[in-house]
Order: structure tokens, then sequence, then C-alpha cells
């Protein structure tokens, strides 16, 4: 049985997310198991059976859910979406005793209530599975079993549910984090359109917990992203059990096979911070690897850690002051226990002097770039569209990304002997060329 699904992921990884899925089916599944549609932005639709709906799940690094698409029709009132939801066979999907949330997103709605738009979902569901079975579910908001989506345009309803549960970039293995940590799904898209492949050497100066070398690591280790985790299909009547056991199989096969060649990975990181050094080891074996070099060092200091050139990826602070978290790079005392809370509430701290502008901090990274890194391609994540100036290099292009809701650029530096700044700039959405 084929089914219609729809990826969602963050805003301008709509492309990587396609070649993905794409790659997916090639490498993991039987022809016509996952068939790659039209990306549009938030997302990728693509169609298959079952197996290509939970391998989407098992190994997409991009994806922020698997939205299986049940129904779709024009509507003009909420008593629209109520009958279309109630004419739904919920009951062939799970059973009264599974817990259930709505959720509603639109695009230019003309209704003046989502609020009331969801409730009518919710109890479209609910009365049906009564008549059906003599009982309606319970509602959870916060862990429910099943998660139903409604997706509204100007004009049409489209139902939908929901095979991921909690979203896709929730691995499993990072319990430590800095404050607003960069999502697991938003640093393995970046990677994407960095270009940068296995065997490649790729540095983070400011790794905080570590997301960007243990989503690389994970990749160079052929390690599924959610083999950790449990999915909201696994609760699903319909499941195809057989091929969710070979698959699982499959990729627990790659990983086993990989804790043999875990030395090479030529995957470096470093940060001013060594409470942040702490819980990005702490992440790397618990997602199954613990052999990345990590050195507690001010990013003004760096140094390449191999002689061949490779890839530089950074997410600096966005717009906030650079301070000191956890003992220095200097080896100096950490700050109190006040000021630890303070810290963990900030970003990223990447300078050792707490008074120095950020201004001067940018400027002495961007000449340790120019310095040190020829042959180099450095990609920065920032909300700052001035952050080249403030580096005194000008990007070779950058792409427009969101994290969250915040609009984001990836600037890339191409570091080659001479003058950076008269390189062209392009603007546009696959910097790296593998996307």
């Amino acid at each position: 049985m084929s089914f219609e699904f729809f990826a969602p992921c963050p805003r301008g990884l709509e492309t990587a997310l396609a070649a993905e899925l794409a790659e997916t089916a090639q490498r993991r599944l039987p022809p016509g198991a996952l068939e790659v549609g039209a990306d549009v932005p938030g997302g990728v639709h693509f169609r298959g059976n079952w197996a290509g709906g939970m391998a989407a799940n098992l190994h997409s690094r991009i994806a922020s859910r698997v939205l299986l698409k049940i129904a779709q029709r024009p509507y003009r009132s909420e008593q629209d979406i109520y009958a279309l939801a109630a004419e739904q066979r919920w009951e062939q999907w799970f059973t009264p005793n599974e817990t259930l949330r709505v959720d509603i997103t639109a695009i230019k709605s003309p209704l003046r209530s989502l609020e009331f738009a969801t409730l009518r979902v919710k109890d479209a569901i609910c009365d049906r599975m009564r008549s059906k079975t003599g009982a309606r579910p319970s509602i959870d908001t916060a862990y429910p079993d099943v998660r139903v989506f409604a997706f509204l345009t100007a004009s049409d309803c489209t139902l939908y549910l929901d095979t991921s549960g909690e979203p896709l970039f929730k691995r499993g293995w990072r319990l430590d984090k800095g404050a607003a940590p960069l999502r697991e799904n938003l640093a393995a898209g970046i990677l994407r359109l960095t270009g940068w492949t296995p065997g490649t050497p790729l540095y983070d100066p400011m790794c905080g917990s570590g997301t960007f070398l243990a989503e690389a690591a994970q990749v160079a280790l052929d390690i599924a992203p959610g083999l950790s985790r449990s999915f909201g299909f696994e609760r699903l009547k319909q499941v195809d059990t057989a091929a969710w056991r070979y698959l699982k199989s499959e990729a627990n096969t790659a990983r086993n096979t990989a804790q043999s060649r875990t030395s090479g990975l030529h995957i470096y990181g470093s940060d001013i911070s060594d409470v942040m050094l702490e819980k990005a080891r702490a992440n790397f074996a618990r997602a199954g690897f613990g052999n990345v070099p990590l050195k507690q060092l001010d990013a003004r200091n760096m140094t390449p850690p191999e002689d061949a050139p490779g890839i530089l990826v950074a997410n600096p602070p966005y717009g906030e002051r650079i301070e000191v978290r956890g003992r220095n790079a200097r080896g100096e005392a950490r700050p109190t226990s006040r000021d630890r809370d303070d810290a963990e509430e900030g970003f990223r701290r990447a300078q050792t002097d707490a008074d120095a502008p950020d201004a001067e901090f940018f400027q002495a990274l961007g000449d340790a770039l120019k310095q040190r890194f020829t042959g180099w391609r450095a990609f920065v994540l920032t909300s700052d569209r001035k952050l080249p100036g403030q580096l005194r290099l000008r990007e070779s292009a950058k792409t427009p990304l969101y994290n969250g809701a915040l609009e984001c650029r990836l600037f890339r530096f191409d570091l080659i002997a001479g003058s950076v700044r008269q390189r062209p700039v392009q603007d546009n959405a696959n910097p790296g060329g593998n996307a």
C-alpha cells in the first residue's frame, strides 16, 4: 500500500532534505518504497509504503517530522473541517486507549480562530471514535500517543497523522546542552550545505555541547540518527512491523560495524569553556562514539587541526555579549556559582576578557582565519548580517536559513591566499554544492 507523506524541515533546507530522502531511497530501500516529490517552503512531499515512511523517520537527519496524509478537501468554515475529520476512519489507525493531541497550522486561512478549529478537529475525532468503538481517547498535550496535524491554506484543509512522535531533531543522545542550543537537524542540514564529506577535516572552534561534531561523526560512522529513540508509528495499528524490524536490524548492524573503525574521523572541536567540553564528551559517549578530539581554547587562538585544508563551521553568539563560561583557556579560576548560573543562561562563550568589545573579538577571529586557515572554507551561521564586516572578510556565498523563528545567514568564506575581498558574492541556498 502506498501513502502520501510530508516531511517538514527548517526553512532554507528544503532542497537539502529532498536530496537526503532520495539518497535514503537509493541506499536503504527497494525501488518504489520512497519516491521524492516536490519540495515546497517548509518541507518536502514524498510517496511511499510503510518502509519508506519508517526509513525517513529512522535515517533523515534534516526532517523535523514525517507526516502521513489522511485527507484533503476545500473548506469554508469550522463545520466543514469538523465534517472532514469526522469522515476519516481513525479507528483503523489507533484505539481509544491511546492519548491524543491535535495541532493546526495555517497560511492565509479566513477562519477567525485557529483554537476553535483545533477544538473542532479534536471533537470530530473523538466523536467518530466513540460512535465506532464506544469510547473516546483522552487528550494529552504534553506526551500524547497519537498526534494529528491539520494544515489550512486559504481554501483547503489537509489532515495528517504524525508518524514521528517527538520531533526528529530529538535524537535521544543529547542530554547535556547549553542555553539556546542549535537543533540537531539544522546542524545536519548546514553540514550538507557546506559540502563536507567524511574524511575531509572538519573543525568547530566554538563547539559548545558538540552538535555539529556529533552530527558529522554519526554521518561518518553511518549511525542512523533515529536509532536510539522511539517513533509515533510504533503505536499505530497498521504499521508494518516486519519492515520495521528489518530496517532497525540493518541500522544496528551498520552501527556495530562502525565500532571497529572509530579512529581517524578527522573531526575536531574546541571551546573556551571546560563546562561545555564536558557536556560535549558526555553527549558523544551517548551518541555512540567518544574519540572526537576536543581542546579548551579561545577561538582567537585557534590553529588548523590538520595540515590538509578542510571545512570550519561555527555558530557564534547572536548579537549578545561574549562572556567567559567555566574555567577559561588561560587556566583562570571558574566564576562564582552565581556567575555560572548566569553563564548557563547565555550563549556560547568565546573570549577570555569580558570587558573587551565584541567587535574586537570578531576582528581577532577574522585575523586568525586569514592568517592560519589558508585553503580552508569557513561557514558561519549568524543572525547578524554585519558579521563579514566585523570579521573583515568578504563572503563568497550567503544562504538564508531559519534557526526556529530567527532569520539567519550561513556565510561562506573561501580562505584563499591573498585578498579575500575581491571574490564575487553569491546569494543562494546551496553554497557547498552538495544539497
